[in-house]
């Protein structure tokens, strides 16, 4: 299934061959998303993204929401994520130059995230189950699942996909993101990148632990399920924890010097350092 998908909150959106990810022959061009001090949204965000433009259901069933991400060598928040927010990738949560996956604001998996090189992804939802995976590549090498699917509170409207960029306005410094296939699918999943067309062959990892390499880099995956950014025992939310939002029932005070900041009110708050 391809969509439509409209541009919002875009400082410079650029679409031309040279932004797309090598290995995908189904399309065109590749779209470059640049992100600075012009893209403020909400006063204290900047934001930058494509959402689905369809009346189409797209929280029902298993989907797979197919995604290529890289950026270049130089001008490096949240990135690909639902409004709930449970699930997405961050950009320098625990390491400054790595992707981390989470699921409920737990990091599930992390990996480099090396400029020039492509990263292949497809979150796979079971709305009707309730439980969410990951599946990854680098360049031209088919997908495999790295994380197995969760537990999460899965839900969309359809519209809320954001394929994007959001940011706290702490400085202006530009950030440009290369996108390229860019679909949403039935499965059983496509795991060759770039051809788009569904009801691929299913290539999964037996491990938690796998390493995939291609002509254009080297991705080396773990997944687990230790690392957290909230304490269970604990009364505090945690640095980069959610702390509040629609159906949220944990922990609502913040662990100094943190407080807890609107993200997508009212459905996510998240711990954020005092601006």
């Amino acid at each position: 299934m391809v969509y439509p998908w409209q541009p919002v909150h875009v400082a410079l959106l650029g679409a031309q061959p040279l932004l797309q990810e090598p290995a995908d022959t189904s399309e065109t061009n590749g779209l470059k998303l640049t992100i600075d001090s012009t893209s403020t949204w909400n006063s204290q965000f900047e934001r930058t993204e494509l959402i689905p433009q369809t009346t189409a259901n797209l929280g029902t069933g298993n989907l797979f929401y197919h995604f290529s991400i890289s950026h270049p060598a130089t001008n490096l928040p949240d990135i690909c994520f639902f409004e709930s927010h449970f699930t997405e990738l961050k950009y320098g949560v625990d390491n400054a130059t790595h992707l981390t996956w989470m699921v409920q604001s737990v990091g599930q998996w992390d990996t480099p995230f090396t400029p020039g090189t492509w990263f292949n992804f497809a979150y796979d939802i079971d709305f009707s189950a309730g439980t969410v995976g990951l599946w990854a590549s680098t360049g031209s090498s088919p997908l495999v699942k790295v994380v197995q699917n969760i537990a999460a509170s899965t839900s969309t409207n359809s519209e809320d996909w954001h394929l994007g960029v959001l940011r706290l306005v702490s400085d202006p410094t530009q950030e440009d993101w290369y996108f390229s296939g860019v679909y949403i699918e039935n499965g059983p999943i496509t795991t060759s990148v770039g051809t788009g067309t569904g009801g691929g062959t299913t290539t999964s990892a037996s491990t938690s632990t796998i390493t995939s390499t291609s002509s254009t880099g080297t991705i080396s995956t773990t997944s687990t399920s230790t690392s957290s950014t909230t304490t269970a025992a604990g009364p505090t939310a945690t640095h980069f924890g959610q702390c509040g939002g629609t159906g949220y029932s944990g922990p609502t005070v913040c662990a100094s010097p943190y407080t807890c900041t609107a993200i997508s009110p009212p459905y996510y708050y998240q711990v954020r350092r005092r601006q």
